[in-house]
């Protein structure tokens, strides 16, 4: 609804909750590539992106389903640990490409600590790619690894195995079993260091 003559209608995807057009204007003025994470009810997107006067150019990008089709990952596509492998992908390919430093672009989800978008910031700091974040926002180790979905998988297996199968639905069609989840992280983890010739170092700071 208008609020007076000098009422501007917000652009279209300000309106659609997509783009918060102030951040957008504060990260270009920083004159770095962002480290733009977004994700949907089944992916995480991670990609690098270069501001130009005629529109942004992608540096690096990687996509969650690629760890299903490229790296053999069995386990969920939009869950914390595919979070982080997704940035260690993505952060991988930036540095390839000669990218050291981006500021982080989390779009308009909440920055709640511990979320999946500072999991997947905390693996670009962890493969050398800095991203500036504070250490308190980012997710435990325990949490990369997906001990958390074991814990809660094997308590269902034994408790409840009709909603373990109803919730776990996915896992069991792949014939994987979730108890197994963190082993199975450090597996396709090490796939995509030793395809990039990098090492996990550890990193996320202010």
């Amino acid at each position: 609804m208008a609020r007076g003559p000098k009422y501007k209608v917000p652009k279209r995807r300000r309106r659609e909750g997509k783009t918060s057009y102030y951040k957008r204007y504060k990260m270009i003025l920083s004159g770095h590539p962002r480290f733009v994470v977004r994700k949907t009810n089944k992916y995480v997107i991670v990609q690098i992106v270069e501001a130009r006067p005629e529109g942004d150019r992608v540096i690096a990008a990687a996509h969650s389903r690629e760890l299903v089709k490229k790296y053999g990952w069995l386990a969920g596509t939009n869950n914390l640990p595919a979070a982080y492998l997704t940035g260690v992908l993505a952060s991988a390919r930036a540095l390839k490409a000669g990218v050291k430093y981006a500021v982080p672009d989390i779009g308009l989800h909440e920055p709640r600590p511990g979320a999946k978008v500072f999991a997947a910031i905390k693996a670009a700091n962890d493969v050398g790619l800095k991203v500036p974040v504070s250490n308190e926002v980012l997710p435990g180790e325990e949490r990369i690894r997906g001990e958390h979905i074991a814990s809660w998988a094997k308590m269902l297996q034994e408790a409840s195995p009709e909603l373990y199968n109803r919730l776990f639905s996915q896992y069991v069609s792949r014939g994987f079993d979730p108890v197994q989840l963190p082993t199975h992280f450090e597996e396709v983890l090490n796939k995509i260091l030793g395809e990039y010739g990098l090492r996990i170092s550890g990193g996320g700071s202010e």
